[in-house]
């Protein structure tokens, strides 16, 4: 191998091994600002219920809801730019503390920084921007009561059905327990969306006004 190959391999080397130290670099930092930290903020009664709402009917965890937030970097600048410097009022809030990624929380920070703009109002008004969502979902969860209502009724036809075959053919007739499947999942699928509207029930007394003291 000539001097010329040796040189060149090795520039080779050491610029992948400088690759993987970057991307190690990299894979770290992200990994880092994923871990969850605890952040306390001062919200309306009204904020901190949409926040349970959202995360709720969006079947995601509130830390996720905040990267969300966080990551539209774009739009907590524009609320920052809008309601700088705009002081809140301690009355008519609480405090409560969340889990958010460290990722999240630095960019609250950040924001609230570069701006003087208060982190509480940041998420209160990142939240709002998020009513649309709560509102197409109230819909959607008044459609699935009335659905459930009717797939109670199929259900109790199905298992009048399933008694009449098992009285007119007996217990042991081949097609009883392919229907009997039939039902069983029928009764999963009714009971699993019975859960998910009981889960949401706190979607249909929800006051947009209340994020507002």
């Amino acid at each position: 191998m000539s001097v010329l190959e040796a040189n060149t391999m090795s520039k080779e080397n050491d610029k992948k091994q400088k690759e993987k130290i970057s991307l190690t670099r990299a894979f770290t930092s992200d990994l880092k600002g994923r871990q969850s930290v605890r952040a306390t903020f001062r919200l309306t009664q009204g904020c901190i219920e949409a926040i349970g709402i959202l995360a709720n009917q969006m079947g995601i965890k509130q830390k996720s809801l905040f990267d969300h937030l966080a990551e539209d970097m774009g739009s907590l600048k524009s609320i920052a730019r809008e309601f700088k410097q705009m002081k809140i009022k301690k009355q008519g809030r609480i405090q409560k503390t969340f889990v958010i990624s460290r990722k999240s929380l630095s960019s609250l920070d950040e924001i609230s920084n570069m701006f003087n703009a208060s982190r509480d109002m940041l998420v209160e008004h990142s939240i709002q921007r998020l009513l649309p969502i709560i509102s197409k979902e109230r819909s959607k969860h008044e459609a699935r009561k009335e659905f459930l209502a009717k797939i109670k009724k199929h259900f109790k036809q199905g298992e009048t059905i399933l008694n009449d075959i098992k009285k007119q053919l007996g217990d042991d007739d081949p097609i009883i327990k392919k229907f009997a499947m039939i039902i069983s999942s029928y009764e999963i699928i009714r009971d699993n969306m019975e859960a998910f509207i009981d889960r949401s029930r706190d979607i249909e007394n929800f006051d947009a006004k209340n994020l507002n003291p």
